[in-house]
């Protein structure tokens, strides 16, 4: 094996970072595209004709922070509750596609799948204003089709790291690809906050859909679904990839194969519900340092943290890094044997529960002090970036022939948080929005990151899972055959 991977990790820019780094970007364009509506509405609404008739709250755009406080009025007048549609349309796409995209990225094709959800969020990226011209109904219709195309984005990309990355890179590309959704989001919040202000908020649509389309080109003339079928590469490189999966390096077409899956085993599969679990507790956290914590610095702190262009990015870009640093060091110990694919994963995991969830306790206790506050929330955010390489990776651990549909039910439930944890917040505000609210809202965070680290360290396995494996069947993803009697590690790289 160490000879394989000094060959596999050598020479030029490996194919399989390429797709990882061609990956990230998607995964950034979509998760950009989903918000720049947020920034962009602020320049579309008539705030002085709402206002004659009652307040206009700017919905999630005010939560972002990143209206000004004297937006300039635009040429519709959408109410508080059209605003509101407008802004959630997202989901409604978003949580229908994920399992019928994990189905089709896993029997016919990623790469396509992938294609098509960056294509669809640029086609209606680029008609959203022609379509808000026309009625905000319309825009709705593109909102509900940009989030199809999202859900479907991190089943196609499991898929296609199970067929690509090699078990001891896995966390590090783990991390480069999803990486990218936080990095686009504040990304595109900025600089459509700059388009808006500078030559109007059409030309969010415009500007930032164009230039997305460009990734369209790329990823169909170098991303292939498998090693087997990408023209653009060595064969060391191949060879290296195949072998660490234990694919078959002659099966030009290894996904042809239809497989049936075994809902009941995976549904009652201790592994798999400790990742659904943690996915779920995860996201309720992520969205509270995301959406919600400015809003308390704001509103408890008088600290406006969003209208700083530098102290937005700076939580997103520690996070990415201490990603980076942390999916490195994990993986170079499970190839030196020293740590096993399990720990790892759980290591991961706990950096991104135990850690943020200590920072919203002195967040609580913290008083109005705002340097500590920015200082813990930017370590918030960026120990939540352990879950790239934790969780979100164990999917392909435990069943990488079911990579896709995995994430998509985990990653289905887990939207309930990003629905509930503005209606929550909103409701516990809307009659006392002093500090007391706010420290039920964090106490309730702060238990559910703690279930999330009891159960994940508990219940999770980096092993394959026996209901992944094919009987008969010397295909892709088998694990080895006993060779000189002895039995090949399952767990260790």
């Amino acid at each position: 094996m160490g000879e394989v991977k000094a060959i596999g990790g050598c020479g030029k820019l490996a194919t399989r970072y390429v797709l990882a780094v061609l990956g990230s970007i998607g995964m950034g364009i979509v998760y950009g595209l989903k918000v720049n509506l947020h920034v962009a509405i602020v320049g579309m609404v008539n705030h002085t004709a709402l206002a004659t008739s009652g307040p206009a709250h700017g919905g999630a755009a005010a939560d972002d922070g990143t209206a000004s406080e004297t937006p300039e009025d635009g040429p519709f007048e959408w109410s508080s509750n059209v605003q509101g549609v407008l802004l959630s349309a997202y989901f409604w796409g978003y949580m229908v596609a994920q399992i019928p995209g994990g189905r089709i990225a896993e029997q016919f094709s990623a790469k396509w799948v992938m294609l098509f959800s960056v294509a669809i969020n640029v086609i209606c990226t680029l008609l959203s204003p022609c379509m808000a011209e026309l009625h905000y109904a319309a825009l709705i219709v593109m909102r509900v089709g940009e989030g199809i195309g999202g859900g479907v984005t991190f089943p196609a990309m499991h898929v296609m790291l199970a067929h690509w990355a090699p078990p001891n890179e896995r966390s590090v590309m783990s991390s480069i690809v999803y990486a990218g959704t936080a990095l686009g989001t504040v990304i595109f919040m900025l600089v459509s906050g700059l388009i808006a202000g500078a030559i109007g908020w059409e030309y969010v649509f415009y500007i930032e859909g164009g230039a997305s389309a460009i990734w369209l080109v790329l990823w169909i003339v170098l991303i292939a679904d498998t090693p087997q079928q990408q023209r653009f590469i060595t064969p060391e490189e191949r060879e290296y990839i195949v072998k660490s999966l234990h694919q078959d390096q002659d099966d030009a077409q290894p996904k042809k194969r239809k497989l049936k899956m075994p809902w009941r085993a995976a549904m009652t599969s201790p592994a798999f519900l400790a990742i659904l679990i943690a996915h779920t507790c995860s996201n309720w956290g992520w969205y509270m340092v995301l959406i919600e914590l400015p809003t308390y610095m704001s509103s408890v702190l008088k600290f406006k943290i969003s209208q700083n262009a530098v102290l937005t990015a700076l939580p997103f870009l520690c996070m990415w890094i201490f990603s980076m640093v942390l999916s490195k060091t994990l993986d170079t110990l499970r190839t030196k044997d020293v740590i096993s694919t399990t720990t790892a994963r759980k290591t991961a995991t706990a950096c991104a529960s135990i850690v943020p969830m200590v920072c919203f306790l002195l967040i609580c206790y913290a008083g109005d002090n705002t340097t500590v506050a920015v200082v813990l929330m930017t370590v918030a955010v960026m120990s939540v970036g352990g879950m790239f390489c934790g969780f979100l990776s164990n999917h392909i651990d435990i069943a990488p022939n079911y990579a896709g549909t995995l994430v998509a039910v985990t990653n289905t439930v887990a939207t309930i948080p990003g629905i509930t944890v503005p209606i929550f917040v909103g409701e516990l505000i809307k009659h006392d929005s002093s500090k007391q609210s706010w420290i039920i809202i964090f106490w309730v965070t702060i238990v559910l990151y703690l279930i999330e680290a009891i159960v994940y360290l508990i219940f999770a396995s980096g092993e394959e899972q026996s209901w992944n494996k094919i009987e008969d069947d010397p295909g892709e993803f088998q694990p080895l055959k006993q060779q000189n009697g002895q039995s090949p590690k399952t767990d260790r790289v």
